[in-house]
């Protein structure tokens, strides 16, 4: 479960003020400054019920962060991707996330850290709850604004950011994703198409661990002609002895400016009215010598959309607003009954159901599987994901590490998709 982190470049420059990492002059900011790098390797296959597609995706990323001067310091990511032998029908299914040959700068941020307080401007990765990049892909979404950081409360992270462009994974053609004024919204229901954001979109976020066990979060968002976003969730985690125990509860709130305007005419639909929809979620977990289970439910609201029209035609179940947005950017997407690769619950009167069981064979091993049954009511339609994961890090290898998923859809919906990702971090 993901709690609302700024990025792990604001952990690393807040921790760049302390004196061991802080430098004299310029010279020895960019001296003592640090490399880190990632190298991937991901093949992807996906059977719709009509055909089956696959790829194989490289993928480089490497950052440099100068040491902290008078509390000043710089960071730079670029990332680069290459599909080398993706043919026709690879190119097609995956031009949203994963076919997206070249190199882009992702973070270029200047950085300034007062006591417990830490500023960004520029481009860099978020991880706040409602605006959020994901490492799910060869490529990792990124922002343009500025964010603050706050931790003078205690126990209580305080966070703000402005963020005025988006780098989706790829530009959704036959290139890697570019800075514009878009941002990918992964849960929306009009498939991988991002929505326009003229004036940006403004996030706040609050999270609280004064409870020993227990954390609090709260987060709001707005998007002009997109939405305002609200999210708060309460998570306890605590111990009996050697068994462990998971309770939480989750919240979303949309209420839609405009109702997706940019979109509905992208699409040839009329707008619609504004318009709210609610999510939440409950969750339990229990684990006990690296066995671990969980259960969840979610129900999302049959909220009162208006009729679309698709070229000149009236449709009672077409391309409405009928599916919450779970945030800004791919990495929003937190809700408890998410399968191992889809994202059913977050559609229109939709109630789903989670039972997952995991096993910790050692401490860089894992192996798991996971049933998730949705019952849209909406489209009068089930869908179920079954799903068995494992992943394993090599201790004579640090920082290498081999994951594979595997999902089958069953009931109304129809297919098979095979993640299998190759990771080395330095």
């Amino acid at each position: 479960m993901k709690l609302a982190k700024l990025s792990l470049a604001a952990i690393v420059v807040a921790g760049l003020a302390s004196s061991s990492f802080a430098a004299d002059t310029l010279a020895d900011a960019f001296k003592n400054g640090t490399v880190n790098g990632e190298l991937k390797a991901y093949y992807f296959q996906s059977d719709n019920g009509k055909s089956t597609e696959d790829i194989f995706t490289t993928g480089v990323m490497l950052g440099y962060k100068t040491a902290s001067l008078y509390g000043l310091s710089l960071g730079v990511t670029f990332q680069g991707s290459s599909s080398p032998f993706a043919d026709d029908g690879g190119k097609d299914r995956y031009k949203y996330t994963m076919y997206g040959p070249g190199a882009s700068l992702s973070e270029a941020y200047i950085a300034y850290n007062i006591g417990k307080t830490t500023a960004m401007v520029g481009r860099m990765f978020l991880d706040t709850p409602l605006v959020a990049s994901s490492s799910s892909r060869i490529i990792k979404d990124s922002f343009e604004g500025a964010a603050v950081i706050n931790t003078d409360l205690p126990n209580t992270t305080l966070i703000a950011g402005y963020v005025q462009k988006g780098q989706d994974r790829t530009d959704y053609n036959d290139s890697i994703g570019k800075f514009q004024k878009k941002f990918a919204t992964g849960s929306l229901s009009y498939g991988e198409l991002p929505v326009n954001a003229e004036d940006g979109a403004y996030t706040l976020a609050a999270i609280n661990k004064s409870v020993s066990g227990l954390t609090l979060t709260a987060a709001y968002a707005y998007a002009n002609d997109i939405a305002q976003l609200a999210y708060a969730e309460a998570l306890y985690e605590g111990k009996a002895g050697e068994i462990g125990y998971t309770l939480g509860g989750q919240f979303y709130y949309n209420k839609i400016d405009n109702a997706l305007t940019n979109l509905a005419n992208t699409l040839a639909v009329t707008p619609f009215a504004d318009d709210s929809i609610t999510s939440y979620a409950l969750k339990a977990g229990l684990s006990f010598k690296g066995i671990n289970g969980t259960v969840a439910y979610s129900q999302t609201s049959d909220d009162d959309v208006a009729t679309g029209v698709v070229n000149g035609s009236s449709t009672d179940k077409g391309l409405h607003r009928s599916e919450l947005v779970s945030g800004l950017g791919n990495g929003a997407d937190l809700l408890y009954t998410d399968a191992v690769i889809a994202s059913p619950g977050y559609t229109r009167d939709t109630k789903a159901y989670l039972i997952d069981l995991n096993y910790d064979v050692t401490a860089a091993a894992n192996v798991g599987v996971r049933y998730v049954l949705a019952d849209d009511n909406y489209l009068d339609a089930k869908y179920s994901y079954s799903s068995v994961y494992g992943s394993y890090k090599f201790e004579s290898l640090k920082g290498f590490s081999l994951g594979a998923q595997y999902e089958h859809q069953g009931k109304d919906a129809d297919g098979d998709d095979l993640w299998v990702k190759a990771n080395y971090k330095f």
